[in-house]
């Protein structure tokens, strides 16, 4: 059967290439569509396995989920080596590249106006967990609220339920922060401070990413 076009991201034109080797999405190398000054990345994927029928099917299939997530992934990364990506949600398909072109043009006010608010910035992702305490709650208000002076936009989002949970400790903060790349440095150094300043707690930060939760496009799942 022919292939469907799989569509990671919609970006500007590209001010350098991406890497030569890089495969996405059942191996296959991104390529990009141009099309009314912005920029769509995708590839071409097997019908078979990205129908819609198929993709319903695959839902509890959590090893071929959590293949195609990291084969997305790693084109976004590569993406935010070289410009500001607005990523799509994993597994977005067209039939053919009329279809994108299509949805471009559907959405493209939003997406010119999303990608000139997310231009130079990344993500980066804080998670608290504390043993016990209320004392530890306000550790963790008391960290959201200087890193949210050092960032333009935030998320936060609710603790996971602790019997899904594999970490230890209890999640008393989970948020994402829009920051330029050139307060990334300062950013992750007062972070940096905050882990050893209570006992009992521990800081994780994650970045950067591409502005994930701040594209509008989708809420980030618990993994």
């Amino acid at each position: 059967m022919p292939g469907l076009r799989y569509v990671y991201a919609v970006c500007r034109p590209l001010g350098a290439p991406l890497q030569a080797q890089l495969t996405g999405v059942a191996g296959a190398p991104p390529a990009l569509l141009h099309h009314h000054g912005l920029v769509a990345v995708v590839s071409t994927v097997p019908e078979d396995d990205f129908c819609e029928e198929a993709l319903r099917a695959r839902r509890t299939d959590r090893d071929w989920l959590a293949a195609t997530t990291r084969a997305h992934q790693g084109v976004i990364d590569a993406l935010t080596t070289v410009t500001t990506p607005l990523p799509l949600r994993p597994h977005t398909v067209f039939r053919d590249d009329s279809g994108v072109r299509t949805m471009i043009e559907a959405r493209e006010d939003h997406f010119r106006y999303t990608l000139d608010r997310l231009e130079g910035r990344v993500e980066w992702g804080v998670k608290v967990y504390a043993r016990t305490g209320t004392a530890d709650e306000s550790f963790a208000r008391a960290l959201h609220e200087r890193l949210s002076r050092h960032a333009e936009d935030v998320r936060l989002y609710p603790s996971q339920d602790a019997a899904r949970s594999t970490a230890p400790g209890r999640k008393v903060l989970d948020a994402a922060y829009l920051v330029p790349r050139a307060d990334s440095e300062a950013f992750v150094e007062l972070v940096d401070r905050a882990k050893g300043e209570s006992p009992g707690i521990r800081v994780e930060l994650a970045g950067p990413w591409a502005a994930y939760s701040f594209t509008g496009e989708f809420t980030p799942q618990e993994v």
